[in-house]
């Protein structure tokens, strides 16, 4: 393929991760117009985030999966029209529960078109050109995420929120047409069964336990939690992860190397994952929390995100930097800390600008530490050739884990909780607890090695003989590889 041929892929590969990021971005500074038309409840509006994460998070293996399948084209032009139903039905819900429908339908089809658009670049373009490729797309979502919240305060002021998703209908169906007759025809290989059985017990496992923590009343959480439906909700989550765990146990492709977890630096990962993931849901309810702090409009209150996502989008590459220099252990305590401190601030001073927009930034700057390369780099480095992609898979499950966890806490606090920024204190509250907890946990990963070559561990001489917690290859062996973007299904700006 030509220079230009395959700069025009690329450009169309760019235009469709746009639109779903841009959707994601605007999401959190439409909240409060959708919590108005609806007559919604905190609780209730978590959901607009909750569904479109968890069809995300259990349609991403199916879409890879055909993407080798029937192939990337078919995958990426197909997704990015189905999302742009998505948004049609988002556009013309009479209801809330027709809004939640679209919004399934946008989080299934957008975990197809990152996924999809990362294979064709692997495709199309040679590896000396490869981690470039990469990175720009994985750049798209810093874009959206500074001009997310501007667009929607512009069409918030001057027209109704479903301007946002009518938008987002013809571009989505331009992309498409486009796809589908200019990306090459490429993937086609039959990849082995689906593990249907871990996808519906993951499904199942993550709906009970979102349903059962946003039914959750902050002012009496026991009586809750043993209340029939919420521990019902419960006893089938647990049910659904025994299930899960046995049909990873026998299926020939599994979703997730259980082996993985007898890695120690793993696990922490994984966990620090779910708190970045926990941290990352707060950026749905900023809009909220300035309208019940300040008083604003939802146009104002979209504007007052810029700094939070400002800071991300600053902080993702200067983060990537430092990584080199101190290590992933340093970056990711520095970043807890950052968003910790942040946290407390705004939960400390609900009433104050100075505290929202100062506490903004640190946050941005901490979640740009975590969600940036540091997670995806221990995993690398704990990790063989050959279990590469499924800690990637792994990292984003925890991610997306803690994102489902963290709306539907957040949703549930600030509904039966109440303070000087409505019950989004306390909510916020909870939070600044949880990322404290991923501070102490931090401070268990390993120090950066050291730089004296007979200090590394070498990898078996048989790949295929490694056990799931055997080293990586030698990061020097690994300089030649392109940077991996992060995954679809992340939602952060940095990704």
């Amino acid at each position: 393929m030509t220079a230009s041929s395959s700069r025009r892929v690329l450009a169309v590969l760019f235009c469709g991760v746009l639109l779903a990021a841009v959707d994601l971005a605007v999401t959190g500074p439409v909240l409060p117009a959708l919590r108005e038309a609806f007559d919604l409840a905190p609780r209730d509006a978590a959901w607009v985030f909750n569904v479109f994460v968890l069809f995300n998070l259990v349609g991403v293996p199916l879409t890879t999966r055909w993407a080798d399948r029937i192939g990337r084209r078919t995958v990426f032009s197909t997704a990015v029209a189905g999302f742009g139903v998505g948004a049609l039905l988002v556009a013309l819900a009479p209801t809330f529960e027709m809004l939640l429908a679209g919004r399934a339908v946008q989080g299934a089809a957008a975990s197809g078109i990152f996924p999809a658009a990362s294979a064709m670049v692997g495709d199309v373009f040679s590896s000396e050109r490869r981690g470039r490729a990469l990175g720009l797309l994985g750049a798209v979502y810093g874009v959206a995420f500074l001009i997310g919240p501007a667009l929607a305060g512009v069409l918030l002021g001057v027209a109704s929120w479903r301007w946002l998703y009518v938008l987002l209908v013809p571009l989505a169906a331009l992309v498409a047409v486009i796809a589908g007759r200019l990306l090459p025809s490429t993937g086609g290989a039959d990849t082995g069964p689906i593990d249907r059985w871990g996808l519906v017990s993951l499904g199942a496992t993550l709906a009970a336990v979102a349903v059962a923590v946003n039914g959750v009343d902050a002012g009496a959480p026991l009586r809750s939690l043993l209340s029939v439906d919420t521990g019902g909700l419960l006893l089938v989550a647990v049910g659904g992860a025994v299930a899960f765990v046995r049909a990873e146990r026998r299926a020939p492709n599994p979703l997730l190397r259980l082996g993985l977890f007898r890695n120690r630096q793993v696990v922490i990962a994984a966990l620090l994952g779910v708190v970045a993931g926990v941290v990352e849901a707060t950026f749905i309810f900023f809009s909220d929390l300035a309208v019940a702090a300040f008083s604003v409009d939802s146009s104002t209150a979209s504007f007052m995100l810029l700094p939070l996502v400002g800071a991300v989008a600053v902080g993702s590459p200067a983060m990537g930097r430092l990584l080199d220099r101190v290590g992933s252990r340093a970056v990711i305590l520095a970043g807890t800390a950052l968003q910790t401190a942040g946290l407390a601030l705004i939960v400390a001073l609900p009433a104050s600008r100075a505290a929202f927009y100062g506490g903004s930034v640190a946050i941005g700057l901490g979640l740009a530490a975590l969600l940036g390369s540091a997670l995806s780099y221990i995993l690398l480095e704990e990790s063989t050739a050959e279990e590469r992609t499924v800690v990637q898979g792994l990292n984003t499950l925890s991610l997306g884990v803690g994102q489902l966890l963290g709306g539907a806490v957040i949703g549930a606090v600030a509904a039966s909780a109440s303070g000087p920024a409505g019950g989004y204190g306390p909510a916020f509250a909870v939070v600044a607890v949880v990322s404290g907890l991923g501070l102490v946990l931090a401070t268990a990963l390993r120090g950066r090695p050291s730089p004296d070559p007979h200090c590394r561990r070498d990898p078996p001489d048989d790949a295929s003989d490694a056990s799931p917690g055997a080293p990586a290859p030698r990061p020097a062996d690994r300089q030649a590889e392109p940077a991996r973007p992060p995954d679809s299904s992340r939602l952060s700006p940095s990704n």
